[in-house]
């Protein structure tokens, strides 16, 4: 599997300070490709938001350095990542909550971090940021962790009336602001000539699935320089409807 990737993000039209994080890499392990991408939505006063996300990207791209390497020898395995993944959550949930409480100030952040190998796909999600899968339709791969993502499975919302709920940012946790978290995990097959995207909630609320799916497809993806003026095209369009929060996307193209 080859993949091509790319990552944009904007302040968006009304916060001073981007308190989004994200990082993506393509790596080659033992002669097998892979990619590695994360975002972190960060919330907090004094730009300290900021802060918790970056935190939890680099805790993740360390484990990338140096913990990827050494399961990949002993051959990868899914409950391995997750207990890790899951370890490596808990611990910062604790570090940035010590942080928080030195700082007097209330702090937090999302996470959405996902490895891509040639088989298969691994995520971990904590919030409402959001990783989807783009083929002939899109598919979120994840589920929100928010008080309208709760009530539509307990069929109290409708979709269509969670889209616009003014609690639709309200989180049941977040890494850094609960005092226990517990993550979702999931893993599936990667499938060639397909687009993978990671998006903080502010990417997705002004926007519609029709509209990620015309400039996100797989047909239309061919390149790093068509997939970046996509991304950019989007965020313009959220940015014209006047959303409030940061934006941010990360694309993979496999082929």
């Amino acid at each position: 599997m080859n993949f091509i990737v790319s990552a944009s993000t904007d302040v968006g039209n009304v916060k001073s300070s981007n308190q989004d994080s994200l990082n993506v890499k393509t790596l080659t392990i033992n002669g097998e490709t892979m990619v590695f991408a994360i975002i972190c939505d960060g919330m907090g006063g004094l730009e300290k938001g900021e802060v918790a996300s970056a935190s939890m990207v680099k805790a993740f791209c360390s484990w990338v350095l140096n913990r990827l390497p050494v399961l990949c020898a002993w051959g990868l395995d899914g409950m391995q990542i997750r207990k890790e993944w899951f370890g490596l959550i808990e611990e910062y949930n604790e570090k940035i909550k010590i942080y928080g409480k030195k700082s007097a100030i209330h702090m937090g952040t999302t996470v959405t971090a996902m490895l891509l190998t040639g088989g298969y796909y691994y995520i971990v999600n904590v919030g409402d940021s959001r990783a989807y899968e783009i083929c002939s339709n899109l598919q979120v791969l994840t589920r929100d962790q928010t008080v309208v993502a709760r009530e539509v499975e307990q069929g109290l919302l409708t979709l269509e009336q969670a889209e616009t709920d003014p609690r639709r940012s309200v989180l049941l946790q977040c890494i850094g602001a609960s005092d226990v978290v517990y993550p979702d995990f999931f893993l599936g097959e990667v499938k060639k000539d397909a687009v993978y995207m990671l998006c903080s909630d502010g990417f997705r609320h002004e926007i519609t699935a029709e509209e990620i799916f015309a400039y996100f497809h797989p047909g239309r993806m061919l390149n790093e320089m068509i997939m970046k003026e996509s991304e950019t095209a989007l965020i313009a369009l959220n940015k014209q409807r006047q959303e409030k929060d940061n934006i941010s996307v990360i694309t993979i193209r496999t082929f």
